[in-house]
């Protein structure tokens, strides 16, 4: 997916519910949700005209953060397997894929798949993890976990590329005449690079072809992508680059229950304009969350948002 330019919409995408359910989120009604809520949401985000669907990645949740993350993690590649299978145009999005816990040929077999059986769709969204028992469990460094993501996405750049036969040779992996097909159908699988802190920030500037930022609140965002641009200028990195932001929560119209104080509530046109803001700063994407309470509001929401905002970006 190459970067918009400053003549063109902003685009949106949506972290689906009920595949990852932190408490930080998650809407009530998710806990007894499944396959088909998740498909019927896929499908409405993908006629809205969603930029992106997204699922996110943890292996196993230990006890100890289970009360706030809760243990409900859908695998990613799976979940969007799936969903490419319901839906027609809407790309499929990792975000975030913690590819540091797996070796870098199973998750460029595992991609390279979902993107061949999806016509193209995929975009990789990395990070570097932040469980540490996740880590301990599969055998792998969490103190390196950094170092262990920097290669990864270099591994995976060649994995994922067009040759039959990818080579890389590395500190952490090292492979070479070891086939895989099918290969990805895009001949540039876009990789974008999560995370907010000052090492997440520089490695999306000079490794990704995109950033995902983590919770940075609207006064943040400006030095952060100034950052990007000075880090890309400075290294001479060129190239299609897309910026993101995770907005407010949203709803549209006048919300008759508590929709919490941070939500931005209101007409279309007036949502649109707040919206904008981020294009302003230099933002191509943002991801939206929408407020419900049940899969018809949800997919309500997405509709309006589709029909009646996104028209305003």
């Amino acid at each position: 997916m190459r970067a918009l330019s400053s003549e063109e919409r902003l685009a949106y995408g949506i972290q689906l519910p009920v595949q990852s359910q932190s408490t930080i989120y998650a809407e009530p009604w998710e806990a007894a949700a499944g396959p088909e809520d998740l498909a019927e949401v896929a499908g409405a985000a993908d006629r809205a005209g969603f930029a992106y669907i997204a699922a996110c990645d943890h292996v196993a949740v230990p006890r100890r953060l289970a009360p706030a993350m809760s243990t409900v993690w859908y695998d990613p590649v799976a979940t969007l397997a799936f969903l490419a299978g319901v839906t027609e145009r809407v790309r499929l999005l990792s975000h975030v894929a913690v590819v540091g816990l797996r070796h870098p040929l199973l998750t460029a077999k595992q991609y390279a798949t979902l993107d061949h059986l999806s016509g193209g769709r995929l975009i990789l969204g990395v990070g570097a993890g932040h469980v540490q028992e996740e880590f301990e469990a599969l055998g792998v460094d969490f103190a390196g976990r950094g170092a262990v993501l920097d290669e990864s996405i270099d591994a995976l750049r060649k994995a994922l590329g067009p040759e039959e036969f990818p080579e890389h040779h590395g500190k952490l992996y090292d492979f070479e005449g070891l086939g895989q097909r099918p290969r990805p159908a895009q001949s540039r699988v876009p990789v974008w690079v999560g995370g907010s802190s000052p090492a997440a920030v520089r490695r999306a500037a000079l490794k990704g072809d995109g950033w995902l930022p983590q919770g940075d609140p609207r006064d943040r965002l400006p030095a952060q992508i100034d950052r990007i641009r000075r880090l890309r200028a400075e290294t001479g990195v060129e190239g299609p680059f897309s910026v993101g932001a995770i907005a407010e929560p949203l709803y549209i119209g006048t919300p008759t229950w508590d929709v919490g104080r941070r939500t931005l509530s209101g007409p279309p046109d007036e949502l649109a304009e707040s919206l904008r803001a981020y294009r302003a700063m230099g933002v191509d994407q943002i991801q939206v969350r929408f407020r419900s309470r049940g899969r018809t509001e949800l997919i309500d929401q997405i509709s309006a948002f589709g029909a009646d905002t996104a028209p305003h970006l």
